[in-house]
C-alpha cells in the first residue's frame, strides 16, 4: 500500500504484481482516472494524514483478504493535485480464483471511495470545493455490510 504525491504507471504495476505468480489462478486490476467533468474540474487535490490514512487502508486490505482468501493486495492512491486523465488509483488483487479477485477490487474499491480517510478538493475555474461521496458511493459500500445469506 503506498499513497504517492507523484504520477504512477497503472500497466508497470500490474506487470510487476503478476511477477512469479505459480499458484496464482487470478489477478484483477483497477485503475482510476481523475475525471474533467465536461471541462469543469481542472485537478482534483486529495489529502491524507500521514500514518493515519495509511493504517486505516492497511487494515481493510486484510480484512479482505481474509474475507476473500486473497493471496496478495496492492493499492496505490495518489494524494495531492492530481489532472484530469491522471491516474488516481490503483488496486490489483491475486487469488487462487477469478471470483474472490474481482470481489477483492470490488470491496476495496467501494471503501477507498466511500469511506477512505481522504480529504478531497476539486479545482473549478479558479474556485475549489470540498468534495464527498455520492450517496451511490455509500450505497455501494454498505452492500457489502450486510450479513452473507445463510441459506
Amino acid at each position: 500500500m503506498r499513497l504517492s504525491p507523484e504520477p504512477f504507471e497503472p500497466g508497470a504495476l500490474l506487470t510487476d504484481f503478476c511477477q512469479d505468480r505459480a499458484e496464482t489462478g487470478a489477478v484483477v486490476s483497477f485503475t482510476g482516472l481523475t475525471r474533467a467533468e465536461k471541462g469543469v474540474v481542472a485537478a482534483l487535490e486529495l489529502d491524507a494524514y500521514p500514518g493515519f490514512t495509511e493504517a486505516a487502508i492497511l487494515e481493510t486490505v486484510a480484512a479482505a483478504a481474509a474475507r476473500f482468501g486473497l493471496q496478495d493486495v496492492l493499492v496505490v492512491h495518489r494524494v495531492g493535485k492530481v489532472s484530469p486523465g491522471e491516474p488516481i488509483v490503483f488496486v490489483a488483487t491475486a487469488s487462487a480464483h477469478r471470483r474472490a479477485a474481482f470481489e477483492g477490487v470490488d470491496f476495496l474499491m467501494d471503501y477507498l471511495k466511500s469511506r477512505a480517510p481522504f480529504w478531497k478538493k476539486s479545482h473549478e475555474g479558479g474556485a475549489a470545493r470540498w468534495i464527498e461521496p455520492t450517496l451511490g458511493d455509500y450505497e455501494d459500500a454498505a452492500r457489502w455490510d450486510a450479513p452473507k445469506d445463510a441459506g
